[in-house]
């Protein structure tokens, strides 16, 4: 993932994806993707984790499971995490030394997702969107992330089928969790990615363009008007719509 993102150009080049020749786009029918490391380090979570871990560490493959020695909360098994994820166990190794250079004590707090974000979007306000991102990791809502749920939701977002993917995106936007998704949710979520993007993006972003989008989004994906948006509607309408699947890419590079 770019600082400089550009804000919408197409599900095909989503983040932890090569796309190869001939991989389907229609319907939510995808082929299996190539996986290389160079699609995975686009992804801000895991630059920010592989960063943590010294040239020795990340080509060290001597360690036969995840270290568990001074840490609060000790994660599953290595095995378990495998069959759990889309990663590979050298994988899991080197994302969880980050994790416990950068968190010592096995979990990552609110505070931690702020300073990553303002890290890598410094032309821009992170702070609000960090905010919500936190929030669709933090599945326990006790303020905290274990190192098991991180991994399980990059694999999610970076490795996961389009209906995985859409599944946690509407868990992001569903913002009080009550299994639906406002009007009001949508708008507060699209507007903190802008904010986020900044006033140096390309194509420029207009002030007006978050709203516009939702309401657009809205109308389509909230197919009985009772005002709320459902999963089956989200998931549905999304699959169906190429100019909406489209400009899912907006989320899925600010992961």
């Amino acid at each position: 993932m770019q600082k400089d993102s550009k804000v919408a150009d197409g599900v095909g080049g989503a983040n932890g994806v090569e796309v190869g020749p001939g991989r389907k786009k229609d319907c939510g029918k995808w082929q299996k993707p190539r996986f290389t490391r160079k699609a995975l380090m686009r992804c801000c979570l895991v630059r920010w984790i592989i960063a943590s871990t010294g040239p020795k560490e990340q080509d060290d493959s001597s360690d036969s499971d995840l270290e568990l020695s001074s840490v609060r909360h000790q994660p599953e098994g290595l095995e378990q995490l495998q069959s759990q994820t889309k990663f590979t166990r050298k994988e899991l190794q080197s994302l969880y030394r980050g994790f416990k250079n950068e968190c010592p004590s096995g979990l990552v707090d609110e505070e931690t997702f702020k300073t990553i974000y303002s890290q890598f979007f410094p032309q821009g306000d992170a702070t609000t969107y960090a905010h919500f991102l936190f929030n669709a990791f933090d599945l326990d809502r006790n303020g905290s992330i274990r190192f098991e749920d991180f991994v399980i939701g990059l694999s999610v977002l970076l490795r996961g089928s389009v209906t995985e993917k859409l599944n946690w995106a509407f868990n992001l936007y569903d913002i009080n969790k009550d299994g639906y998704i406002t009007k009001e949710e949508m708008l507060l979520i699209m507007k903190s990615i802008y904010d986020m993007m900044g006033r140096y993006t390309y194509p420029t972003v207009r002030d007006e363009a978050p709203s516009e989008h939702v309401e657009k989004f809205f109308q389509k994906m909230d197919r009985n008007r009772d005002g709320v948006v459902t999963i089956e509607e989200f998931i549905e309408t999304c699959q169906k719509d190429e100019n909406i699947m489209s400009s899912m890419q907006l989320f899925e590079n600010v992961i």
